[in-house]
């Protein structure tokens, strides 16, 4: 008989270490929180050296930040990188909501991680992602959290909302003019003066450009060190904290987390008297008046995408340099004047575009002259194109939709297929998960794909629709004898200036046209 020795396995000292990192988080920078966040840096150090077959990849922690969202969390983000780069093999955090505070933002980093074969350890729901064999109980954790989240957002929000109700909310960060001493809003004596020069110039007729340009020449600062701008004036202008009163509630955070303006979707509450004013109410008042009045004369609108059309050609020229748009302004020769279009980028500094003026007569001109060769040649321009966009367009979409219906059931079939496999027991749950997370993806990018055609359809009708209008137009219409500004605001989406002698009527069919001057 053969004599048989067994040797003992012996394990490789050469073997290789798990490189762990750790991450951390605050969600906000009070000092007993980030005593809390040294307390996880020093638990984790610690925790990791502890370990033989373990090593120290790196420590990654975020202070003052909400995990709502994770794309503002920049060590997360970095941590993300860095697994990516394989720089670690394993993470550990703390728990479901130090990492993430949103159900999707959860799933998809662990997702991703496990992709890259770096599962997450959660140490107080001891969830070990590498071992789990489903991601149903991670799912309703990380629900939980977001729920959990939400909840003390909305205590926040009521708490905040009672004392905007008793007047006893505090303003941290006034405006200038104001400084915080902790418990009130008091008087900065050096930024009051400012405040004052603003107000008085106002109401002897000087603009806000020109003030927030006087200032700048003068050296003066804005409250963070900066320029001073007409919008920074015109807000000041509004601001009813220098009278001593005091609005709460002019612009709250909706449930996606956005800060917007108040228009009236939330109660406001006004406080008289709430501090030292530096304005008196009838100036105040009346600056406002004069700005209402600046504002009608130039057909302002507040708060409605900013301005309506004063001429026909504002706000629809653009530099073929550097892409700003020009501004209106009159031109004195001698003893007669002419209106030119100027873009605002060479006006402000004629190093960063050379593009020069063009005068408004000429620009006139060169529409009516582009209008009379359509109207001239409409048959041999404007009827072959639109045949041309009502097959092309409508025929690419449908064709491409009619793929994307087929691919959507083959993926389907493959979902039914792999759910089969997993249920008979020929492949365990943690494949049929990734693959199955795959499918999916991959099929709500085919629905995405069908959204933008449909959108790209809608786009092409409208196109449809305003080269039928230009050629209806054209076919009745005599030659042009003097510029129209109803028919060029009609057909018209903008004006893009190549040179002064050179001009391109992009109009609203697609069609981009260029004239000479």
């Amino acid at each position: 008989m053969k004599r048989i020795t067994k040797i003992d396995a012996v394990e490789s000292q050469s073997k290789k270490k798990l490189r762990v990192a750790a991450y951390c988080r605050v969600s906000t920078d009070s000092e007993a929180q980030l005593e809390s966040l040294e307390a996880q840096k020093s638990h984790y150090e610690n925790y990791i050296a502890a370990r033989n077959d373990w090593e120290f990849a790196g420590l990654y922690f975020d202070e003052g930040i909400s995990g709502a969202s994770a794309e503002n969390r920049t060590a997360l983000m970095q941590m993300m990188k860095d697994c990516e780069n394989r720089k670690i093999d394993f993470v550990i955090t703390k728990s479901i909501s130090r990492f993430s505070r949103n159900t999707t933002d959860c799933l998809e980093l662990v997702r991703k991680l496990l992709d890259l074969d770096i599962p997450v350890l959660f140490e107080k729901e001891n969830i070990n992602t590498g071992s789990m064999e489903s991601e149903l109980f991670l799912a309703i954790l990380s629900s939980m959290s977001q729920d959990e989240s939400s909840s003390i957002s909305l205590n926040n929000k009521w708490s905040i909302k009672n004392r905007f109700q008793n007047g006893t909310y505090k303003i941290s960060y006034p405006p200038y003019g104001y400084d915080w001493n902790g418990e009130e809003m008091i008087v900065n004596t050096e930024q009051a003066g400012v405040v004052k020069r603003i107000f008085a110039e106002v109401l002897i007729g000087k603009g806000t450009k020109a003030i927030a340009d006087a200032l700048n020449a003068d050296g003066v600062p804005t409250k963070k060190g900066g320029k001073w701008t007409a919008s920074t004036i015109n807000g000041m202008l509004k601001n009813e904290k220098y009278t001593g009163d005091v609005i709460f509630q002019k612009s709250y955070t909706d449930s996606r987390f956005k800060r917007r303006t108040n228009n009236g979707e939330r109660d406001q509450y006004m406080v008289a008297d709430h501090h030292e004013a530096i304005i008196s109410k009838e100036d105040f008042e009346t600056a406002a008046a004069l700005l209402e009045t600046r504002a009608a004369e130039k057909n302002i609108v507040s708060g409605s995408g900013k301005y309506q059309r004063r001429y026909a050609f504002s706000g629809k020229i653009i530099c073929g340099e550097c892409h700003s748009t020009f501004k209106r302004r009159t031109h004195y020769q001698k003893e007669q004047s002419y209106a030119a279009w100027c873009c605002n980028t060479h006006i402000e500094d004629k190093e960063k575009c050379s593009m020069k003026y063009i005068r408004d007569d000429d620009l006139q001109f060169a529409f009516i002259t582009m209008m009379n060769k359509l109207i001239f040649a409409h048959k041999l321009i404007l009827k072959p194109l639109l045949e041309e966009f009502k097959s092309n367009g409508t025929d690419n979409n449908l064709h491409r939709t009619h793929e994307i219906q087929t691919l959507l059931l083959k993926n389907k079939e493959q979902r039914e297929t792999l759910t089969r496999l997993m249920t008979s027991g020929y492949i365990d749950k943690i494949v049929y998960t990734k693959e199955n997370n795959e499918l999916l993806m991959q099929a709500e990018n085919y629905r995405r794909e069908t959204q933008m055609l449909a959108g790209s359809a809608t786009d092409d009708n409208a196109k449809v629709s305003e080269l039928n209008s230009l050629l209806r137009f054209a076919e009745k219409a005599n030659m042009l004898l003097c510029f129209d500004e109803e028919l060029f605001s009609r057909h018209v989406s903008r004006i893009i200036v190549y040179s002064r002698q050179d001009v391109g009527f992009e109009l609203k069919c697609g069609l981009v046209l260029r004239e000479k001057m």
